[in-house]
């Protein structure tokens, strides 16, 4: 639909006929969940067909894991066995608050603006005289320097959202990595609205987690988990089972108290993952990648100017950066009444992602111009 907010032409990196239910459906809410890939359909059923063949089945299974164990590593650019599959993104910061060996009078930085998963995981540690440390945002703006203010001797680790679930803006991890690591500060990021948007500069941090369902174009049940040799020399393990102790074969079937943990990544993986998600994974990811990140970064800043200039043309406080590096896949605005702009634009068959006062725009490589242009008719 032709729109004359829309300043320019942008066609999707991908058909929108690539994924199931769309139909009529303009979905810029990828930021709160992901449309299905169609080709999902045919992973499904290989791993129906793997799940009822036995041993040899699930070695096929586990094999997959495998493959998309090193497409996350490409896609972070970091070797793969340091990526473990986790159940969700909270718990790869709940790993770290777990088994850092902390001590009266030592903190955490984060920001007042995080996602709950990264500003609460530490919540348990205050009773131990451990202070957590929230910097202010400054009209909706996270400020690098701030967070680096803000860490000193004691602080054991600086945990942000590289990109805000709330604003949209991506933080410049590689100016957060450096100034952490010369006062002895882990950095810990959730990548989960970056992973799959934005190039994410995995190796810079100490832990890296991300859900799936967003950005990466799977769904629940699976973040993968980057853990740096630094980290890992610092955290002690908290979660044990068969699947990171050496217990077999050299305990066979008796249990005895000594027994050594298994290396990276089986170390964070205590149990069995949920493979059927991972297998899921595991075809987004080659999606993704055969399209290339460097183009998808391109393509959601590109929308992300469009969306934001249509916005304000039409009188809307839009409280994501105006920064070109600092702009990811979401675009927000200010609005009191978020889920009834949610609910209206939903009747005009427009799908966002609306609350606590803002309403989010996603947009991913199924979108183009012609999708923010019927956003800002309706």
């Amino acid at each position: 639909m032709e729109n004359d907010l829309v300043q320019r032409e942008i066609e999707p990196l991908l058909s929108p006929e690539a994924f199931a239910e769309l139909g009529s459906f303009t979905h810029l809410c990828t930021g709160g969940e992901a449309p299905w890939l169609k080709g999902q359909e045919g992973v499904y059923h290989e791993f129906v067909r793997w799940k009822s063949a036995g041993y040899d089945g699930r070695a096929k299974i586990y094999e997959r894991g495998e493959r998309c164990r090193e497409r996350m590593g490409v896609l972070w650019d970091v070797p793969a066995d340091r990526i473990a599959f986790l159940p969700s993104a909270a718990e790869g910061m709940s790993w770290l608050a777990r088994g850092l060996d902390w001590q009266a009078g030592d903190n955490v930085v984060t920001t007042n603006l995080e996602f709950p998963s990264v500003a609460y995981a530490w919540r348990h540690l205050r009773r131990r005289g451990i202070e957590v440390r929230m910097v202010p945002h400054k009209d909706w703006m996270v400020s690098e320097a701030d967070l680096l203010d803000a860490v000193d001797a004691r602080t054991r680790v600086l945990a942000v959202s590289h990109v805000s679930f709330y604003t949209g803006q991506c933080l410049d991890l590689e100016q957060l990595s450096e100034g952490a690591q010369k006062k002895g500060a882990l950095l810990a990021v959730d990548a989960t609205h970056a992973a799959g948007v934005v190039q994410v500069p995995c190796g810079v941090t100490d832990l890296t987690v991300s859900s799936s369902y967003k950005w990466l174009l799977a769904t629940h049940g699976v973040a993968p988990c980057y853990l740096s040799r630094r980290a890992e020399e610092q955290v002690e393990s908290t979660s044990f089972g068969w699947h990171n102790l050496a217990v077999w074969p050299a305990q066979g079937a008796e249990r005895h108290p000594e027994v050594a943990e298994e290396a990276m990544p089986a170390r964070m993986e205590p149990g069995n993952p949920a493979m059927q998600v991972v297998m899921h994974l595991d075809y987004a990811l080659g999606v993704l990648l055969e399209i290339g990140m460097a183009r998808i970064e391109v393509h959601a800043r590109d929308l992300s100017e469009l969306v934001s200039e249509g916005l304000e043309r039409l009188g809307f406080c839009v409280i994501s950066p105006k920064a070109r590096e600092a702009r990811s896949g979401n675009t927000c605005f200010l609005c009191e009444d978020a889920k009834g702009m949610e609910r209206q634009l939903a009747e005009g068959n427009v799908l966002v992602w609306g609350e606590f006062g803002r309403v989010r725009i996603s947009t991913h490589v199924y979108n183009g111009s012609a999708d923010v242009g019927r956003l800002l008719d309706v």
